[in-house]
């Protein structure tokens, strides 16, 4: 099975994510992996440089400040940068998924319900949803936390203000809408530990 895990910036699915994967599961991060393809993938590498110019590579390290320096002044390339990295990494996890993953190395005493019980894979993205990897997934789940307190942990976590976590966020999937599309909604706001979560998902 795969499991498709998303969320607003500072709901916590990243650690989310983690949590589960410590228990030994497959995690595709595709922030991560997004960045290695960048570099890695002849092919993604020659459309990025045709799209941006060559200057944003320097060998294998890909320029990101030069990167956005460009497209966040220019909303349609980000979007023509994006509809490039997109589909590379739905190409990649799909490689992944028809190599038959192997569960070797799963923590068989994990308590496990059926929804669960044989997950492969987890799927963590921001945009699952915008770049339809949750087409890929049999199960998506939304973690989501009240708006004041990702503020909070995203100003700490980055070091920024208010300000530019608020516009960040008003830049994403609304929080409803990301919800009302998912199969299982977590709400990640404190009360209870990670661990605690994740054992209540899946007991």
């Amino acid at each position: 099975m795969t499991i498709g895990i998303t969320g607003g910036i500072g709901s916590g699915k990243s650690t989310i994510a983690r949590e589960i994967a410590s228990r030994g599961y497959r995690l595709y991060d595709t922030d991560r992996e997004a960045k290695r393809l960048i570099v890695e993938d002849p092919e993604l590498r020659a459309q990025i440089t045709s799209l941006l110019g060559a200057d944003v590579y320097e060998g294998n390290t890909y320029r990101t400040d030069i990167v956005s320096a460009r497209v966040f002044a220019n909303p349609d390339l980000l979007r023509r940068l994006n509809a490039l990295v997109h589909p590379a990494v739905r190409h990649d996890i799909e490689n992944l998924l028809n190599s038959k993953l192997s569960t070797k190395g799963c923590n068989e005493t994990a308590t496990l319900n059926s929804t669960l019980s044989t997950l492969n894979l987890i799927i963590e993205s921001a945009l699952l949803f915008e770049s339809g990897l949750d087409a890929l997934c049999d199960k998506v789940i939304c973690v989501t936390a009240p708006e004041d307190i990702r503020i909070a942990r995203t100003v700490a976590r980055d070091h920024t203000t208010e300000a530019k976590v608020r516009a960040r966020i008003a830049a994403q999937m609304d929080e409803a809408e990301r919800a009302r599309k998912a199969d299982i909604v977590l709400v990640n706001d404190g009360k209870k530990s990670i661990p605690t979560l994740i054992d209540t998902l899946l007991l």
